[in-house]
């Protein structure tokens, strides 16, 4: 059922008019006398006759398979009749309602146009009338269905231009809240959940971020976070219902926002006289290395680098230089991560090691850091258990603030929102690579040489 063999199927053309013409199948003509079912679509336009003809092929799918299950519905199947039913009132004009919402708000007028809209010929159509008059009832959606939904329907477009990567790590967040309230509370039907189950889980959090058995506490963000996903997601599942104006549960339930742990930076002299040390990644994977060198004179955050494309490395211009962009299938941080950073120093270096980027660890960023975080830690170069590879971004932005270089400059260079009033376009690549030269590391010829080279072929 609904699997159509040609782009107009069930399409018929009255006059300039498109309606929505299909026999009822034979294994159904005994539950359904409707026989050949025509209904007139209202439009001219071939484009919305069929996506008119699409919620009319779910709907009557959905009602056959309605009578043909025996004893209990499936929560799925009563989902799936509920959104039928929705749509086929929408098809008819109309926004589905419940009956009793109809019953108090609803003008007369309102309710009348929708009884008109029942066909009465041979006889009343049941399932349009359980259609527009709101008959199908609201099915309960345990909150682990809720958050399917919200996921694959209603998030579609917060979704867009993420990549696989970004993808999977943004729903594993949303899956954490779930996954603990549920472990705190219950896999609870949507419409049943309570003050008293929001205080219960914001309780179990507290427990966690002021222990009182002496165990590490976890950080307020970690469950602001929980607490938000579980916010939003409770918001828009009864928007997407059309309920608007229920109360949310979890309202103003947060914990006061603790300041980030500060990632420390690595001095001067010890990038210079350790990481700049010729060979010192001997054993580290080329792509892996190079990509360190380019993080120390860019300072672009791990991702940008591992992800950058042969188009946005430009090695042959007066100043060598690379765009940090979004792509369709990658979004940056933010807008202003969008940005032109020469190359100087061992960066530059780097990138004529690997003018087609890294691909091995496109769109694998944990795998990156993984492997360069493990020969960190193997060769003695994380200066303290504190610091991580993200700590040569703040270096290269504590050598700019301590050299002077220009506030709109650094902002620029960083990707970092400017909060002062901008004027021009942050300066040519010659002001910016002269600029970056006043604090680039010196190297010397035998770190050049160690330098591992990518395979592009």
């Amino acid at each position: 059922m609904g699997v159509m063999r040609d782009l107009n199927q069930y399409l018929k053309l009255r006059g300039n008019r498109w309606h929505y013409q299909r026999r009822v199948p034979t294994e159904y003509a005994s539950v359904d006398d409707r026989g050949v079912i025509r209904k007139a679509l209202k439009t001219q336009s071939l484009e919305v006759a069929r996506a008119r003809r699409d919620a009319l092929v779910e709907a009557d799918d959905q009602y056959w398979m309605k009578l043909s299950l025996q004893g209990d519905m499936p929560p799925d199947m009563a989902v799936s009749l509920y959104r039928a039913a929705r749509q086929r009132a929408m098809a008819r004009g109309f926004i589905y309602s419940p009956a009793a919402e109809l019953a108090d708000v609803a003008s007369l007028a309102d309710i009348m146009q929708r009884l008109q809209s029942i066909p009465t010929k041979p006889e009343p159509s049941t399932v349009e009338a359980e259609a527009v008059l709101g008959l199908v009832e609201r099915p309960s959606v345990k909150i682990s269905k809720a958050m399917e939904i919200y996921c694959d329907e209603i998030a579609v477009s917060e979704l867009l231009g993420k990549s696989e990567e970004q993808k999977k790590s943004w729903r594993k967040v949303k899956m954490r809240a779930l996954n603990n309230f549920i472990k705190v509370v219950g896999d609870v039907p949507m419409h049943k959940i309570t003050r008293e189950h929001a205080r219960k889980y914001y309780n179990w959090w507290a427990a966690r971020v002021a222990p009182k058995d002496g165990s590490k506490p976890l950080t307020t963000n970690s469950a602001n976070r929980d607490l938000g996903n579980i916010r939003k997601l409770y918001r828009e599942h009864w928007e997407y219902e059309g309920d608007e104006n229920r109360e949310n549960p979890f309202r103003n339930l947060n914990f006061a926002k603790q300041p980030p742990k500060d990632v420390p930076c690595f001095s001067d002299e010890f990038v210079r006289t350790r990481f700049l040390e010729p060979g010192i990644f001997q054993g580290l994977n080329a792509e892996a290395t190079l990509i360190v060198y380019a993080m120390i004179e860019t300072g672009c955050r791990p991702s940008e680098l591992s992800n950058i494309m042969p188009e946005n490395i430009i090695l042959d211009a007066d100043v060598p230089y690379i765009q940090i962009r979004s792509r369709a299938d990658r979004q940056l941080k933010a807008v202003a991560s969008s940005r032109d950073i020469p190359l100087v120093g061992c960066a530059l270096e780097a990138f004529k090691r690997a003018p087609n980027g890294f691909p091995r660890y496109r769109n694998k960023g944990n795998h990156m850091s993984k492997a360069i975080m493990d020969a960190l830690r193997v060769r003695g170069l994380q200066a303290t258990p504190d610091h991580r590879l993200y700590s040569l971004r703040h270096s290269f932005e504590k050598r700019m603030l301590e050299a002077g270089l220009d506030y709109g400059l650094r902002c620029l260079l960083m990707g970092h929102k400017n909060s002062r009033p901008s004027y021009g376009d942050g300066g040519s690549m010659v002001y910016r690579r002269d600029e970056l030269l006043k604090i680039a590391h010196p190297i010397c010829n035998q770190f050049v040489e160690a330098l591992p080279l990518v395979d592009i072929r």
